[in-house]
């Protein structure tokens, strides 16, 4: 009987040794980190998939910890933003890796080491409520004085997003720091994420805002009443980016996680879930313009990196800390 339960034990060890399991931190909602997984393990089968979702800052305060401590657990990191990683990749703590899937991208999309990938586009744009007699065309149609505090956005203390925006636009040569003095001049409202900024301009309580753009277009498909613009000067994005860490307890399965959120399969998911795809040759979500009517803003991760904590305290000195 002991020679048995021991034979069982070691055989039950041997089968957990082998099993090939990844280990998965997200700032996806939910859902859509449910149905990745759910995806690739259909895509992999015996691959399994342990998880964790929550807010970009919040993951990385757990990575931190878990860095700290000597026990870093994720295989893969899918997040916000590509600044959170270049900082990552600049620390040794990414590693590189050449997916065949990238000759599928725009190599401004991506490390050029191959230390994170970009999967979707999620662009900031203006939305206004319906009620108002003219809608936005472009982002200084925002400096207008008969807007004065009607005007809200997330702040780039709080949202990854947002900080990117910033960065984009400041760093824009027909808008710059003058773009937000004149938003602050117009008493713009800067506080909380996108979700709070969109739930104040479908209320009518500021009848103008920046915000991400599935936010507005799938809301108003919905029946709420607001509209989106993508202003004429362009937009800026963050692209929810894919990372393996150097780290990684299964690097081969990270590899396999990494090619399918950039294969075929993997970006029709990102359109059936409502993002605009970061692949080329993609199709967009209903209610979104072409892909090829999208002006991006012009977007150096490196340079948003190395200027961010002077940007939080320029806003600071702009708008006040929240």
């Amino acid at each position: 009987m002991k020679t048995f339960l021991t034979t069982t034990a070691f055989a039950l060890m041997a089968s957990t040794a082998m099993a090939d399991t990844i280990t998965l931190y997200t700032s996806q909602p939910n859902a859509d980190a449910q149905q990745t997984v759910d995806a690739f393990m259909a895509a992999n089968p015996g691959t399994e998939v342990e998880w964790v979702r929550d807010g970009t800052t919040q993951l990385m305060a757990r990575l931190r910890a878990e860095i700290e401590a000597g026990n870093p657990q994720p295989d893969v990191l899918l997040i916000a933003d590509t600044v959170t990683l270049e900082g990552m990749a600049q620390e040794g703590l990414l590693a590189a890796y050449h997916s065949p899937e990238a000759e599928n991208y725009d190599a401004a999309l991506s490390s050029p080491e191959g230390y994170y990938y970009s999967t979707k586009l999620i662009t900031t744009g203006i939305v206004y409520n319906t009620g108002v007699e003219t809608a936005p065309t472009s982002w200084k149609d925002l400096e207008d004085a008969a807007l004065k505090g009607q005007i809200a956005m997330p702040s780039p203390l709080y949202s990854g997003a947002a900080l990117i925006h910033l960065a984009t636009l400041t760093g824009d040569e027909s808008l710059g720091w003058d773009y937000y003095g004149k938003l602050a001049a117009n008493e713009a409202r800067a506080q909380g994420g996108n979700g709070g900024t969109f739930k104040a301009v479908a209320s009518g309580e500021k009848p103008y805002g920046m915000v991400v753009d599935y936010l507005a277009i799938r809301s108003k498909a919905d029946g709420s009443p607001v509209g989106f613009v993508f202003p004429e000067e362009g937009v800026s994005y963050v692209t929810e980016p894919v990372a393996i860490m150097a780290s990684a307890k299964n690097p081969e399965g990270a590899q396999k996680f990494v090619d399918f959120v950039l294969s075929q399969d993997g970006q029709d998911l990102v359109l059936d879930m409502g993002y605009i795809p970061a692949r080329n040759g993609m199709g967009v979500p209903a209610g979104f313009p072409a892909r090829a009517d999208i002006k991006l803003m012009s977007f150096d991760p490196i340079e948003a990196l190395a200027n961010a904590e002077a940007n939080k305290a320029k806003f600071t000195g702009l708008f006040g800390a929240e």
